[in-house]
């Protein structure tokens, strides 16, 4: 199962040292899941834990040894996650998971992506943590 991680997931991998995104993390290195994110969501991450983080360096690097980062999605991609009723800085992230070929889209923000937890856009389905984690482990 490939899971395409948000920005908040990824600055929770590398903020806390334990909690959801860690389990995932671990459930990847142990061969569970896949787990990718883009460098639109790795930097905004990175931004949010040099302004809310500290001794975030090593953290973020151990998780990062098991996210691989997938390349950007084309401009028409975009535009149609935009179409979903997302805002602009959020729209990349939908569509770099749907061309990343994500199953899931593991996102804590419920302002911007809420109205969209539970629902398949192209194939990905966009979840919480808790149920990433879930299905996960379910997967077996």
């Amino acid at each position: 199962m490939k899971l395409f991680l948000d920005a908040n997931v990824v600055f929770s991998a590398a903020h806390r040292a334990e909690g959801r995104a860690q389990a995932l993390v671990a459930l990847a290195r142990a061969g569970r899941c896949l787990l990718v994110t883009s460098a639109h969501a790795l930097e905004e991450a990175r931004r949010n834990l040099e302004l809310k983080s500290h001794g975030y360096d090593k953290r973020l690097a151990a998780a990062l040894g098991a996210i691989a980062i997938v390349p950007e999605a084309p401009h028409e991609l975009v535009a149609w996650a935009r179409a979903q009723g997302l805002p602009l800085k959020d729209a990349p992230i939908l569509a770099a998971a749907v061309h990343g070929g994500a199953h899931l889209l593991v996102t804590g923000d419920a302002r911007d992506f809420g109205s969209l937890y539970g629902r398949a856009l192209r194939g990905v389905t966009v979840v919480t943590p808790a149920r990433a984690l879930e299905a996960v482990l379910a997967a077996g």
